[in-house]
C-alpha cells in the first residue's frame, strides 16, 4: 500500500489532488457547505428542478405504489410499468420512434457506442469529447480517430482519406461540458449525409436547456432528424438522474440485445424514473419555457459581466461558462478565495482538461437571482485581480 500512498503524495504535490464536498439539504441556488450557506455555481441542475414541488411528489407516489427498486435488469425482471412509460415520453420529446433508458450517462454511452461499431468501423470523435465518449470508442474496438475540436475541414478530410470496410460513426458533444460551447451540428450533419455515416450526439447539457421548446442542441440548429443517435441524461436539465438514447426502432432493438451496460445492470427505481417523467413534462410547458428564457437572461447577464471584467471566458455560448486560468495551483486557490466569500466554483483539472488549460467552471441555473449573480461577479473580479488573472 506504500504505493498507493506515494502515488497520492505525487498528486497533491502537482495540485491534482481531489476530495469530495458533502452539500446539506437539497441542490438548489444556495446550499449548505460546511456548515455554511454558499451560492452554488458548480452544478448541472441547470433549470433548478432538483427540488421542485412535482418532481418529489412524483417520486413519493412512485415509491409508496412501487417501492423504491426495480430487484434486477431490465431483461430479467427489471422492466417497470414505469421504465415503459417514461421511454414512451421521451420518444415523443426527442420526435423519434422509440428511446431507451440508461442508468448514467456514461454507462449509456460506454454502451451505445460498441454495440453500433467493432473491428472494421470507424470512430470520428470531436477531440474535447466526454470522457465517457472516449471510454466507449476504445471500448468498442473500432478505429478511432479524433478531429480537432470543431475543426470541419480538417474532418472532411480524414473522412475523405480513411478507407473503412464498415461503419462510419460521427460522434460529438452537443455541448461541450468543460467549455461552454455548441458542436457545429449543421457542418456535421452535412457531412454525415455525404460520406453515408451515422450522427451521433451526447446532449447531456442541452436536454431541457436548448432549443425553442428544450429539445436540445439539434433543435437548437434545426437538424434533429439528420441525427441517428440522440443521447442525454436526466440528471443535469432535467433534475432526475439517468440517461437516455431516442432513435429510431431498429436502433433500440440493437442496443437492448448488444449494450452491455443495459443488459448487465439493475435498472433505475421507480422513484428516479417517476421524477423524470414529471420533468419532462415540465419542461414540454410553459413554465419549462419561462424557465429557459430565465437561463438565458442569468448567463447573459453573467457572461458579459465577466468580459467586461478581463475575464476569458473560451468561447463559451451556453450556461457553462468557464474562466479560463492556465495552470493548477492559481486555479485552486482562486476556487479557495472564492468559497471563503460565500461563492462555491470548482477548479478544473487534468485529467478532466489539458494541462494548462485549468479554469473555474461556473454553471448557472434559473433560480438564481440578478443580486446574486451581481455579487458573486464581483468577488470573481477582487479574486482574479489579487491573483493576476485579470
Amino acid at each position: 500500500m506504500n504505493e498507493l500512498r506515494e502515488e497520492l503524495n505525487v498528486l497533491r504535490q502537482q495540485g491534482l489532488f481531489r476530495s469530495m464536498r458533502v452539500i446539506g439539504g437539497p441542490q438548489a441556488g444556495r446550499v449548505i457547505l460546511d456548515g455554511r450557506e454558499v451560492l452554488l455555481l458548480c452544478s448541472n441542475n441547470y433549470l433548478g428542478l432538483a427540488d421542485h414541488p412535482a418532481l418529489k411528489e412524483a417520486a413519493i407516489r412512485a415509491v409508496e405504489r412501487y417501492g423504491v427498486s426495480s430487484g434486477a435488469s431490465r431483461l430479467v425482471s427489471g422492466t417497470m410499468e414505469l421504465h415503459e412509460a417514461l421511454e414512451v415520453r421521451l420518444a415523443a420529446f426527442k420526435g423519434t420512434e422509440s428511446a431507451l433508458v440508461f442508468n448514467s450517462g456514461y454507462a449509456a454511452n460506454t454502451g451505445i457506442i460498441p454495440a453500433l461499431v467493432g473491428k472494421g468501423d470507424v470512430i470520428f470523435s470531436d477531440r474535447l469529447n466526454h470522457a465517457s465518449i472516449v471510454d466507449g470508442a476504445l471500448l468498442s474496438r473500432a478505429k478511432y480517430i479524433r478531429y480537432p475540436h470543431k475543426d470541419m475541414s480538417a474532418l472532411r478530410r480524414l473522412l475523405a482519406s480513411t478507407d473503412v470496410a464498415g461503419r462510419r460513426l460521427i460522434v460529438t458533444d452537443g455541448v461541450f461540458s468543460m467549455d461552454g460551447d455548441l458542436a457545429p451540428l449543421t457542418e456535421l450533419a452535412a457531412l454525415k449525409r455525404e460520406y453515408g455515416a451515422l450522427l451521433m450526439v451526447d446532449d447531456a447539457h442541452g436536454t431541457g436547456v436548448l432549443g425553442p421548446t428544450g429539445r436540445g442542441s439539434a433543435e437548437l440548429c434545426g437538424v434533429v432528424e439528420e441525427v441517428d443517435v440522440q443521447m442525454g441524461t436526466m440528471g443535469k436539465g432535467l433534475g432526475s438522474c439517468g440517461a437516455y438514447v431516442a432513435g429510431s426502432r431498429n436502433l433500440i432493438e440493437l442496443l437492448v440485445n448488444k449494450a452491455r451496460s443495459f443488459i448487465f445492470s439493475t435498472s433505475l427505481p421507480p422513484g428516479v424514473l417517476a421524477a423524470s417523467l414529471a420533468a419532462v413534462d415540465l419542461v414540454d410547458s410553459p413554465a419549462g419555457a419561462d424557465l429557459r428564457r430565465q437561463l438565458a437572461r442569468n448567463t447573459a447577464l453573467f457572461r458579459d459581466s465577466l468580459h467586461d471584467a478581463g475575464f476569458n471566458t473560451m468561447g463559451s455560448e451556453t450556461q457553462i461558462v468557464p474562466i479560463f486560468v492556465g495552470e493548477a495551483e492559481p486555479t485552486m486557490e482562486f476556487s479557495r478565495r472564492l468559497l471563503a466569500e460565500g461563492f462555491f466554483v470548482q477548479g478544473i483539472r487534468p485529467p478532466t482538461v489539458p494541462a494548462g488549460s485549468c479554469r473555474l467552471r461556473c454553471t448557472l441555473m434559473a433560480t438564481h437571482t440578478e443580486s446574486q449573480l451581481e455579487r458573486a461577479v464581483t468577488a470573481i473580479g477582487k479574486a482574479g485581480r489579487a491573483l493576476g488573472i485579470t
